[in-house]
């Protein structure tokens, strides 16, 4: 399946989730990642604000804050993206296609081991992922090699393959909703 089909398809498939199902399978993932060593031994976290029926990441960054974690979320300057600290998560506004982004623009982060938080449509067990088309992330992780990469998922957007071009970068952990990747495969 080419990528312009298979981001329909998850498309659709987020798009008919409740906000139920949307905050049940964030709160699982949650519970996931927190205790995850990737996350435990971090003391950045360079995470997104989610959009749309992403997984709900506000709460994520909450605990990372409240467990003594530095935040930092993106914010795009054209074809750049540039994390910036957070100390505040509600100070932000529509930015870049409709995503919330930092108001301010600095402090910027520095630090080459935070953990980053990788959004996307669609990933294998392998870290291959299919983005939302931008590059953003694959331009940032060439530029910084050294970061510690994490994909939170629904089980649906977990595929056997994705098929990826030789400038896609994959990450180095998948987390998933193991409820519905029990759904998913019966």
């Amino acid at each position: 399946m080419d990528k312009k089909t298979l981001r329909a398809q998850i498309s659709r498939q987020k798009q008919a989730m409740t906000p139920a199902q949307i905050d049940a399978a964030s709160q699982r993932l949650k519970a996931l990642l927190v205790a995850c060593p990737a996350y435990q031994q971090a003391n950045t976290i360079y995470g997104y604000l989610s959009y749309n029926q992403e997984v709900r990441t506000i709460p994520i960054l909450e605990q990372a804050l409240r467990d003594g974690k530095q935040v930092a979320v993106p914010k795009v300057y054209g074809k750049t993206m540039r994390f910036l600290l957070l100390k505040d998560l509600s100070l932000v506004a529509p930015g870049y296609a409709g995503i919330p982004e930092p108001i301010a623009d600095g402090p910027v982060a520095q630090d080459p081991n935070a953990l980053v938080l990788m959004p996307g449509l669609a990933f294998d067990r392998a870290g291959h992922r299919i983005g939302y088309g931008g590059g953003f992330y694959d331009r940032f992780l060439a530029e910084e090699p050294n970061h510690p990469t994490l994909a939170l998922c629904y089980g649906f957007q977990l595929l056997d393959h994705v098929d990826t071009e030789d400038f896609d970068i994959p990450v180095d952990y998948v987390l998933w909703d193991r409820e519905e990747e029990v759904n998913l495969w019966r």
